[in-house]
């Protein structure tokens, strides 16, 4: 059986991708002993990236989808297509640094209760990114990522992204992001794939907490790292990226605390993109970057629209 099978999901980012490529043959080259292969699920790419991977990567799995079928489900076209007894799911704006991959396996091999592994993730300029977490309680909900995150007492936010701990250490954490994340084949085959009602965003949240709610093991390992440049596609999305995140927010609250407490986080987002809106045409017409203003009110009023309605 192959050791690793490494899945990447990608959509109009040929020039990172090819470098995360890049990268993954370097690692395979300093560890000819580990065998790899590497998926990628390409989400319809409207530049070259499908000539270009067939080009220069002619081993690579390539997957071509005729529409953008969103990361998670191009994560499970993945998985299912997967051969590893280890499976890395991968962004493509990441670079693999080191032994980050033989470091994140043997990990798995040396400790047979942990199911998902994620590594010690720096930014483009070497600065650590925050991404191992505590599953986020209902305060956290009205704080994390809203406009109120500023006034939250920061021991609150300490506590949910575990700031206080080593970023070279090795944690049990109960989740980590999804931008590089390593499962053993016996998870993926007790729990299943991604949950396709995500769209992006929060979906490694709830595929760890099932995971955990199996009894697997989540952990941090600091010693591996990779860089993680972040947002590539997102960024694309435009307004879409805020719909996606807020909707995944309440489709994972209403999963863990239930419709109601979902219907009141609802309500409370609403009003805060109406307030932001209200805001950002106010300062439009006091003339202060007036470009800005309504791109951003624009951006609001799409949200609004949506409704952010969690089916």
């Amino acid at each position: 059986m192959i050791d690793v099978s490494i899945i990447i999901v990608s959509w109009n980012v040929a020039d990172m991708l090819l470098d995360c490529l890049e990268s993954i043959e370097a690692a395979q080259t300093r560890h000819p002993a580990i065998s790899l292969e590497v998926i990628v699920v390409d989400s319809a790419s409207q530049d070259d990236t499908v000539a270009r991977v067939r080009q220069r990567f002619p081993q690579v799995r390539l997957l071509s989808q005729t529409e953008n079928v969103g990361f998670t489900r191009g994560s499970n076209l993945g998985l299912a297509q997967a051969r590893g007894r280890a499976l890395f799911l991968l962004n493509p704006d990441t670079l693999i640094i080191g032994e980050a991959i033989s470091l994140m396996l043997a990990h798995l091999d040396t400790h047979p209760q942990v199911g998902i592994v994620g590594p010690h993730t720096l930014n483009g300029d070497g600065s650590t990114q925050s991404s191992r977490r505590c599953f986020p309680t209902r305060r956290i909900a009205f704080f994390e990522s809203t406009w109120l995150q500023s006034l939250a007492p920061q021991r609150w936010l300490d506590d949910y992204t575990l700031a206080q701990a080593d970023d070279r250490a090795t944690l049990d954490v109960d989740w980590v992001q999804g931008s590089a994340l390593m499962l053993r084949r016996a998870v993926y085959e007790q729990i299943g794939g991604l949950d396709e009602a995500y769209v992006m965003y929060y979906e490694e949240l709830d595929f760890c907490k099932r995971a955990k709610d199996a009894g697997w093991r989540v952990v941090y390992l600091g010693q591996a790292q990779i860089i993680h440049h972040g947002g590539a596609s997102s960024e694309q999305s435009g307004a879409w990226k805020h719909i996606h995140f807020q909707r995944s927010k309440l489709r994972y609250f209403r999963k863990t605390y239930g419709p109601s407490f979902a219907a009141l986080l609802r309500s409370f987002l609403l009003m805060s993109y109406g307030a932001q809106l209200l805001l950002e045409a106010l300062k439009g017409l006091l003339g202060h970057k007036r470009a800005l203003r309504r791109q951003r009110v624009d951006v609001y009023l799409q949200v609004l629209r949506d409704g952010l309605l969690v089916t």
